[in-house]
């Protein structure tokens, strides 16, 4: 790299500036990468990428434009600054785009309390290939196993800095592990494949490989001889490697551009009951070391935890400036950009309070329902909160599995789905979503 990230965006504001922007902000990334991959005991992949981005935003009134380069020589910076300024002056304009006002940006934060750069020294290549085949001989180990379709080790590191011409500068730095393996069982038509994983900012907190591979296997095993279940009304227990995928429909569903635009099933459900009493949907962007943690959001505003739903209320929207200006508030601190667009609203960490029963639990209380392992395909109306999904798991007779199940839809509406959730006890609390498994009554199953 030819000068640090900061001098990168400054670079990029002068530059702007000196065009004719009457503001800009400015965002630079530098990363590296590194993945392999193994299959039946040789290298199949190794990927290593490093490089740069650049982006610039610039403003002309209430007009603005995007661009972006992985070239960051001088003459580069003032031609993307020219452009950046032509394309702005016939964008058509919008009310609501427009810098955060100093008083409202980031000032302090503590990077050493989020903890999300790991020091220890990147790995090389041959020790990502001894985890990837050490997880792919230990699912091959397990009884049954065919082969593996694919066992995947990667490392990598990415530095951020953010710039605006209202005076916000900073950056932060996050490294990333990660690990997984893809079994397969049976063979032709028979075959049923299932995996596991894990990622995490610290090479040390990963899962062995050895687990990894096992699981993998475990899961993948549990799922031979899958056929279709009985078409009717059952309870459906989530499990917790999917039950994320409601919450996030639920996350959707309060983003303001879903709510500015009404295109959300909650678009009237401000302080209104949306999960069951007693349930808290946190957001929480300083956990440490936690993937969906940051010091500041892409907009130069400071991030802090909150409760978007409260006893199952909901109290609040997923904002950045431009669709809270829309809907007449304030950022909730969610704006989100990369290099070549402009900020749009996301949550990041975000926790469901626990449950106090035990996925065991529930599937003895559902007695014959589906326990949900895995899903495809979606068939999802945002406004009305319709829900239709291919699913494959486990049929669950007096409260035990009984036989895998594939091939099956399972149906209800979002709306009336969350206000009928029970949460387990088992949400892995290393993930940026830890979700437990959801048990929900009455939801229509389509099998055989």
């Amino acid at each position: 790299m030819s000068q640090p990230l900061d001098r990168l965006t400054d670079a990029l504001l002068t530059a702007a500036r000196a065009a004719g922007a009457d503001a800009a902000d400015a965002i630079a990334v530098q990363g590296t990468s590194l993945e392999i991959g193994v299959r039946e005991g040789a290298l199949e992949q190794a990927e290593r990428s490093e490089g740069i981005d650049i982006g610039l935003r610039v403003l002309i009134g209430q007009r603005q434009a995007c661009v972006s380069s992985s070239d960051v020589n001088p003459s580069t910076l003032t031609a993307m600054a020219e452009r950046a300024v032509a394309m702005a002056r016939e964008a058509p304009a919008d009310p609501a785009i427009g810098l955060a006002d100093p008083a409202q940006l980031a000032t302090s934060w503590d990077l050493a309390a989020l903890d999300l750069d790991d020091p220890a020294p990147e790995p090389d290549a041959a020790a990502l290939q001894d985890d990837a085949h050490r997880a792919e001989a230990a699912a091959l180990a397990q009884t049954g196993i065919s082969k593996v379709e694919a066992a995947h080790a990667s490392y990598s590191r990415r530095a951020i800095h953010l710039a605006t011409s209202t005076g916000f500068s900073g950056g932060y730095s996050r490294t990333g592990r990660s690990l997984s393996c893809v079994a397969i069982t049976g063979e032709g038509t028979g075959m049923e494949r299932d995996y596991f994983g894990d990622s995490r900012s610290y090479q040390s907190d990963l899962i062995s490989p050895e687990d990894i591979g096992r699981i993998a296997a475990e899961r993948t095993l549990a799922r031979a001889g899958a056929r279709q279940p009985k078409t009717g009304t059952y309870p459906v227990l989530f499990d917790e490697r999917i039950a994320s995928s409601l919450i996030g429909h639920l996350l959707g569903a309060i983003n303001g551009i879903a709510i500015s635009r009404g295109a959300s099933f909650l678009r009237d459900a401000m302080n209104q009951q949306i999960l069951p009493r007693g349930l808290d949907l946190i957001e929480d962007p300083h956990r440490p070391r936690i993937a969906g943690s940051r010091p500041f959001d892409g907009e130069g505003l400071p991030t802090t935890r909150r409760a978007l739903v409260e006893d199952g209320v909901l109290t609040s929207w997923v904002l950045d400036l431009a669709s809270a200006r829309k809907l007449g508030l304030s950022s909730t601190g969610n704006g989100s950009r990369g290099t070549a667009s402009p900020p749009s609203p996301s949550a990041g960490n975000v926790a469901l309070t626990l449950g106090t029963a035990s996925p065991a639990d529930l599937m003895r209380d559902m007695g014959t329902g589906l326990l949900v392992t895995s899903m495809i395909g979606s068939t999802i109306n945002p406004n009305t909160g319709d829900y239709s999904r291919g699913a494959s798991g486990l049929w669950i007779e007096n409260g035990v599995p009984v036989y895998p199940v594939n091939e099956c839809t399972i149906a209800g509406n979002l709306r009336d789905m969350l206000l009928r959730i029970i949460p387990a006890n088992d949400a892995r609390a290393h993930l940026a979503r830890p979700i437990p498994s959801l048990l929900v009554e009455g939801m229509t199953l389509a099998g055989a």
